[in-house]
């Protein structure tokens, strides 16, 4: 649908500006309810998130350099006196060099890195034990490959050779197989979550392909849409991890915005683990599940 609505939607290119070029913006989101003697209950909450988006591209001729920084960071208070929960976090950064090949096909090379900034816990689970933090886990990937760009506002980059690095820089993490770093081979139902000391780095070599969308729906409302997908040829190439981010951003003035974002992840090598209600030792889901999550939020947006 995407890929439809790019080649019938827009027809024109806007003229290219060579040398650097550079933007971006910092965001502040709120939101907050406050309860006093309400007979019909409730809890107070005071929730933030931060955002800080950067792009430095360069254009010469026939070659490009696009380099992206996309951030955020948020949490919830439910009282001060409680850790606060953690609701978004995410580090990616993109570094793609562009040779240009044809009117709207580029050579390509990209580098990506994708992260996060704090420790992460399955709230509804157990709010001690850590299950992320920066590095644990880290994606990097280096793939050559080809960019079809037919507008400003749709780019595709297929890379079929990329080699991908899966980092947990965790003891603890890599221990139980964590983001699938060690090869534990098939499952075993009465396998538990204690194993022998795991490794931290995981190499797959694969295709990457990866989709932007950036358009204005109405005047006020614009659209953001990526989809990443990577299949590792050295290990069940028909298992593909699907990474897709999507955010509308609705504005009321140049600095006050509402913004609902969704981020869906599948990826068969992360493990699940669930509770045995007769041994009370977690086991593992022999079943791969899709990770969703969604973030409304209203705040400030400044453009740097």
């Amino acid at each position: 649908m995407a890929l439809f609505w790019a080649m019938a939607s827009f027809a024109q290119d806007e003229e290219k500006t060579e040398g650097w070029t550079h933007g971006g913006n910092i965001g502040l989101n709120f939101a907050q309810a406050s309860y006093t003697n309400w007979a019909a209950g409730g809890q107070n909450a005071l929730n933030w998130l931060g955002t800080f988006n950067y792009n430095i591209n360069y254009a010469k001729d026939n070659f490009k350099w696009d380099n992206t920084l996309a951030t955020a960071l948020g949490y919830s208070y439910f009282s001060f006196k409680q850790k606060p929960v953690k609701t978004d976090d995410k580090i990616e950064f993109t570094s793609l060099v562009g040779l240009k090949a044809s009117e709207h096909l580029n050579y390509s090379l990209e580098f990506a890195f994708r992260s996060q900034f704090a420790y992460g816990f399955d709230y509804a689970v157990d709010s001690t034990q850590y299950i992320s933090k920066f590095l644990a886990p880290a994606y990097i990937s280096l793939g050559l490959g080809a960019e079809w760009v037919p507008n400003e506002h749709f780019s595709i980059n297929f890379a079929p050779i990329t080699g991908r690095l899966v980092i947990v820089n965790d003891d603890y993490l890599a221990s139980i197989g964590a983001y699938g770093v060690n090869d534990l081979g098939p499952l075993d139902p009465n396998d538990t979550i204690v194993h022998a000391k795991g490794d931290k780095v995981k190499f797959e070599f694969g295709a990457r392909l990866t989709a932007k969308m950036k358009y204005t729906i109405v005047k006020n409302v614009d659209f953001e849409s990526k989809l990443e997908l990577f299949s590792n040829y050295l290990n069940h190439p028909e298992r593909i991890d699907v990474d897709w981010q999507n955010l509308f951003v609705m504005k009321v003035n140049s600095w006050l915005n509402c913004n609902f974002g969704t981020h869906m992840i599948y990826d068969y090598d992360i493990p699940f683990y669930d509770l045995d209600p007769t041994t009370g030792l977690m086991v593992k889901d022999p079943n791969s599940k899709i990770q969703f999550k969604e973030v409304l939020s209203v705040g400030i947006l400044f453009n740097l």
